[in-house]
């Protein structure tokens, strides 16, 4: 039976050594390759050809998901299992979009790693428990959110529009992260962009435009 080829991209080169250990102790694996950052990955997959990516998100000057995307632009038959510390909402549907065929955290067990490399390799994807009650969580908040999000405000993305509802819905910064399962910070950021976006000045600009296009409700649902 032929070996998984993994190609290894962290900046930590303790994590790596450590994963790299791990993985060339399975007989059904073989590391051919570490990269410390997103160019990198770009260039050693083109050379290596692995089965299997293993990536990190955060890394300097070009992060995990924009490599995701490069890579499998070019070599779509890569499988590429995202290997992180965040399991913010936004980075798991970022690394979907992507391209990615898994999102495994960093702390994974040994056996479980390696199970989701040999899935991914086959085709399949794969989540650790934790995202995929994330993913659960967020596809059934969405069933009560109304149609309208789907379709005012095009030139936010979707996330945007989500959080515009439930602003004008009257919930807070807090209340946002708290319900959608993402970082205070994060909202602060989107609340950021929909203020561009919409070109509105505050909350209560943004809160008017979005009860103008039928947003929002009293129940917080």
């Amino acid at each position: 039976m032929d070996k998984i080829t993994i190609l290894i991209v962290d900046d930590n080169v303790g994590f790596r050594s450590g994963l790299r250990a791990l993985l060339d102790s399975a007989p059904e694996a073989m590391v051919v390759g570490e990269a410390g950052s997103g160019a990198e990955a770009i260039t050693l997959a083109a050379s290596l050809q692995p089965d299997v990516i293993l990536m990190d998100i955060q890394m300097a000057t070009m992060n995990g998901i924009e490599a995701t995307r490069r890579i499998l632009h070019t070599s779509p038959h890569i499988a590429i299992l995202v290997l992180t510390m965040f399991e913010d909402d936004d980075f798991v549907f970022s690394a979907m979009r992507a391209g990615a065929r898994g999102y495994l955290l960093k702390g994974t067990m040994k056996a479980d790693l390696l199970r989701a490399v040999q899935s991914v390799s086959s085709g399949e994807a794969i989540f650790g428990a934790s995202i995929a009650r994330r993913l659960m969580n967020y596809f059934a908040e969405r069933q009560h959110l109304p149609a309208s999000t789907q379709v005012s405000f095009p030139e936010l993305t979707e996330r945007e529009r989500e959080i515009l509802h439930l602003m004008a819905s009257h919930q807070s910064n807090g209340e946002i992260a708290e319900q959608l399962h993402i970082s205070l910070k994060t909202v602060r950021n989107h609340v950021s962009n929909i203020f561009s976006k919409l070109q509105v000045v505050d909350r209560t600009q943004a809160i008017l435009r979005a009860k103008g296009a039928g947003l929002g409700d009293e129940s917080h649902y």
